[in-house]
């Protein structure tokens, strides 16, 4: 059994700046079927997650990863999903629950994962796009406000994304969502024991678990894990998909200091 990381590593594509479109996103290969969606989750409707965002690839517009607005021009999402990339090999879109239509594409200036981001471990996943034009807001789009306080287990949250339900499916074309659990480290880290592979669950780490056949997939990285409306996770590693094993997310609230300064919210 392989590690499964929320998505696997792209090659590098070519820069070919923002396609030409406004409202009308170019279709993918997209699923409709209830199998192809976050594991276990249900669709969501229009104006659900305003704070969702669908990072998709220049050359191939296909959906990457998920990501949450922080301000007009700020872009909250994995070190993972833009490691090694360029800016104008992504754009991002706002404002639409459906990848195949509707939204508004926005160009990117500037990929700003962390410094101390370790690619081998997944320590300090967590990176910040820069947008070249602001984001206007309106009752499908909106930022989400970050929980600074440290948050514990036991809690009821919820997960937003477009991630496929095992690999190599396809996204669904409705945005999914999904309510989970939140864990303590200790017991997270307790849980990977019986893994063949896994990788340290650090304190800046936050960890989710419900019953097998549920959780986040390929595609879901980057995108936001939600408490009493503050985003508290970033989705960073699992599994393969739903297996049992925990999911593990980027703590909001030992980035902080981080997001302030980089973004200046």
């Amino acid at each position: 059994m392989a590690i499964l990381v929320l998505p696997f590593a792209a090659t590098i594509v070519g820069c070919f700046g923002l396609p030409q479109f406004n409202n009308a996103i170019q279709p993918s290969p997209y699923d409709d079927d209830i199998q192809t969606r976050i594991i276990g989750g249900s669709d969501a409707q229009e104006s659900f997650f305003p704070y969702q965002v669908s990072i998709r690839f220049s050359v191939s517009h296909k959906h990457n990863c998920g990501g949450s607005i922080l301000n007009p021009t700020v872009i909250l999402t994995a070190a993972h999903c833009v490691h090694g990339f360029w800016p104008l090999d992504f754009y991002v879109v706002v404002g639409s629950y459906l990848l195949s239509n509707g939204g508004v594409a926005h160009a990117i200036r500037q990929l700003r994962a962390h410094e101390l981001y370790n690619n081998f471990t997944f320590k300090n996943d967590i990176a910040l796009i820069m947008l070249q034009s602001p984001i206007q807001y309106s009752i499908n789009v909106s930022p989400i406000q970050l929980e600074t306080r440290y948050i514990g287990y036991g809690l009821d949250v919820v997960l937003s994304g477009w991630g496929t339900t095992s690999y190599p499916g396809y996204f669904p074309n409705n945005l999914q969502y999904i309510h989970l659990q939140t864990i303590s480290n200790t017991r997270c880290q307790r849980l990977f024991l019986t893994a063949p592979k896994t990788f340290p669950v650090f304190k800046t780490a936050l960890c989710t678990l419900t019953q097998s056949g549920k959780g986040p997939c390929k595609g879901d990285s980057g995108g936001p894990l939600v408490y009493n409306g503050k985003q508290i996770g970033i989705v960073s590693w699992a599994l393969p998909c739903a297996l049992g094993y925990p999911d593990v997310y980027t703590r909001v609230s030992s980035y902080i200091e981080w997001i302030a300064a980089n973004a200046r919210v």
